[in-house]
């Protein structure tokens, strides 16, 4: 492990990983302030999410393939330097229709960024070094969704439009990737029709299938049960006021960032599969936990051990995808999976509305603790007979 924190090419894919998380993180502060200053209502300043997110869900793909057939850096690289200038052009303007567009150049370059570094870690990355390796990017990913929050929120202070400066950082990190590692090496198909019809035949197993599902349930419970309605909750039981609400569960990202260096052990001792269980296990036990808790000061104890379920089952689903996947096709297979997790996220809100609908605040929780239990019977049924060293 310690040789492994002085590789260098692990600190590019940090890199990586902290522009692949910004492009939402360090803006939503600014919102308030954005649709003040440009007399916007909260359904449109929502666009500027929608509109970075969607190139993503139909750009995945595209983006591994060609990963695949040309290359991780010359995908990767380009996409870097379109993220930085679309995302600083927004600075200039003050007209929202010209910043839609400019977000959605900036999520066309985005929509390859967070699936290519996970698959840098599994070029670069074998045996034991690969989880530990997944882990420490957890740790860095949940570290950084803790301060861009509040990064944006002191950048937002000075002007609405000052957190667009932060997306300049991608360009030393494009820097970085084009001196500072060599071009992974791995077995390409020479046919293209070979390439995806061997590419679809792989997707497509059970055991690849059951962790996209997987994936498909964790945003659902992350962006519908815990980020959507955990505010409400502790706005209208607890009284707590949005910064207040910001810090709580800027909580579950410490306990996430702590626990995920500690994933590359335990995965050797327990294997993937084990460190799934116990993932959505502790999702049900939060899901039930939160409803029934009426001090604000015992709702810590739950938010933290989402933050732990986290660090064990992200790193976890990342390990299985890498190890499934062959050389030649693992930028595909990391896209798809980038592809999956937007459709988590766009569908965890109007599905955990549904128990929201029925029951109110507890009918969200009871819902995602169903979710879960979906988890667990997918990972009991379909991932049972995977190999622990996967």
């Amino acid at each position: 492990m310690t040789k492994l924190l002085i590789d260098r090419r692990l600190y590019v894919v940090f890199g990586i990983t902290l522009i692949a998380v910004m492009g939402v993180a360090s803006l939503s502060p600014a919102f308030p302030k954005i649709a003040k200053s440009l007399g916007l209502n909260e359904t449109q300043v929502g666009l500027l999410i929608s509109i970075f997110t969607l190139p993503g869900i139909f750009l995945s793909p595209v983006a591994g393939i060609l990963a695949d057939r040309f290359g991780r850096k010359i995908v990767l690289v380009p996409s870097l330097f379109l993220f930085a200038i679309s995302g600083f052009a927004c600075f200039f303007t003050r007209d929202f229709h010209v910043i839609l567009i400019l977000r959605f150049f900036q999520g066309v370059g985005a929509a390859s960024i967070g699936s290519l570094n996970i698959t840098l870690v599994g070029d670069f990355f074998k045996g034991k070094d690969r989880p530990a390796a997944m882990g420490y990017n957890a740790s860095v990913l949940s570290l950084s969704t803790a301060f861009y929050p509040l990064i944006g929120g002191l950048l937002a202070g000075f002007a609405w439009y000052y957190p667009f400066i932060l997306p300049l950082l991608s360009i030393p990190i494009g820097l970085f990737v084009i001196f500072g590692i060599d071009e992974p090496e791995f077995n390409r198909s020479e046919n293209f029709y070979a390439y995806l019809k061997s590419a679809w035949t792989s997707i497509i197993r059970k055991e690849v299938i059951s962790i996209f599902i997987l994936s498909i349930l964790t945003f659902i419970i992350l962006y519908g049960a815990f980020l959507t309605y955990i505010p409400f909750l502790l706005n209208q039981k607890f009284g707590l006021s949005a910064p207040k609400i910001g810090a709580f569960l800027s909580l579950s990202s410490f306990s996430t960032a702590i626990m995920a260096t500690q994933v590359g052990k335990l995965t050797v001792r327990f294997g993937s599969v084990n460190m799934l269980k116990a993932a959505f296990l502790l999702y049900f036990t939060v899901s039930v936990l939160i409803p029934n808790i009426d001090n604000l000061y015992l709702l810590i104890f739950p938010v933290l051990l989402f933050g732990v379920a986290q660090a064990l089952n992200i790193p976890s689903l990342q390990t299985l995808l890498t190890n499934l996947a062959p050389d030649e096709q693992r930028a595909v297979f990391m896209s798809t999976n980038g592809m999956v997790l937007r459709i988590g996220q766009t569908l965890g809100p109007p599905i955990i509305a549904i128990g929201y609908a029925v029951l109110k605040i507890e009918g969200v929780y009871y819902l995602s603790a169903i979710v879960a239990l979906s988890g667990l019977a997918i990972i009991f049924s379909l991932l049972g007979n995977i190999k622990k060293s996967l």
